[in-house]
């Protein structure tokens, strides 16, 4: 008898297709055990690519690259509310974010990963919601990343024998261009630490949807108001992001393994408000290729 696909998850129970998902990370897709391919019909179109569920260290695991796997989405064209609910869908409770970001400070330099406790929105006309009625839903962000995630990713880098940075904001502006000199500067005088054009709005789709979000950033150049005479390039950036990605894939791998089981606070990041999630992510289509 031929197997049978994996089911899709009952949203009402504690079995999800996969409770860890990662945003990025493509490189990761072959180290998974027994992957799965996912197609998975969201309200708001297709996500950047098909979803692939695999095992990480005997736990399920969901990969979504961010740009698509041949990197043709930039970052004001990816579908982020379908990104988010196609893994919600799933039963994701924790996303770690790996994402490549400029430094606003001379002394976070290039090879750092920092994983960021804060966020400033500099996007514009990106969708970032997915509660457009019948209720109003406001949820709480004052706190945009898991506290969970962070300190298991934190805990995790010195197992690993080096010191990610600790904290720091993320100003998320729109792109594809980098800053202007004098954006760059303004950003740094504000005490921002990290630049980035794919932070937001991923980070509060994941708390509607009551899920962990762990931003976990790379360093792949001094923004242009970091160092006197220094320009930003396409190039630089994927090169220094090739060349650290190692560490990077290390961190991550273990990150998985090492989150708690248990729901994270942005479980509870709709109590008490009529919604009606739920009877709308029991409904998403999910199909097994």
């Amino acid at each position: 008898m031929p197997d049978q696909p994996p089911s899709p998850p009952d949203l009402t129970t504690s079995q999800p297709v996969a409770d860890v998902a990662v945003i990025g990370g493509s490189g990761l897709y072959s180290l998974l055990a027994s992957p799965t391919t996912w197609d998975i019909s969201t309200p708001y179109g297709a996500p950047s690519d098909p979803v692939v569920v695999g095992e990480v260290g005997g736990r399920s695991v969901a990969f979504l690259p961010r740009h698509g796997a041949d990197h043709r989405l930039p970052p004001h064209r990816i579908p982020f509310r379908a990104n988010l609910w196609a893994l919600a869908a799933l039963g994701v409770r924790h996303v770690l974010a790996p994402c490549a970001v400029g430094s606003l400070r001379a002394e976070i330099r290039p090879g750092s990963i920092v994983v960021p406790d804060q966020l400033v929105d500099r996007t514009s006309g990106r969708p970032q919601t997915v509660h457009d009625g019948p209720h109003a839903v406001h949820v709480s962000f004052a706190d945009p990343y898991c506290p969970v995630g962070r300190a298991t990713v934190l805990a995790t880098a010195r197992e690993q024998g080096f010191e990610a940075v600790d904290g720091g904001t993320t100003v998320v502006v729109e792109g594809p261009r980098f800053s202007t000199r004098a954006e760059s500067q303004s950003y740094a005088a504000q005490g921002w630490s990290l630049v980035n054009m794919t932070g937001h709005p991923e980070a509060v789709l994941a708390r509607e949807l009551r899920i962990g979000y762990t931003s976990v950033a790379l360093v792949t150049d001094l923004d242009v108001g970091a160092e006197e005479g220094v320009s930003v390039t396409q190039e630089e950036v994927f090169r220094a992001f090739g060349e650290w990605f190692g560490r990077l894939q290390a961190l991550l791998l273990a990150g998985i393994v090492a989150l708690p089981a248990e729901p994270p606070p942005a479980a509870h990041a709709l109590d008490g408000i009529s919604n009606d999630l739920d009877a709308r992510l029991a409904a998403t289509e999910l199909r097994v290729r």
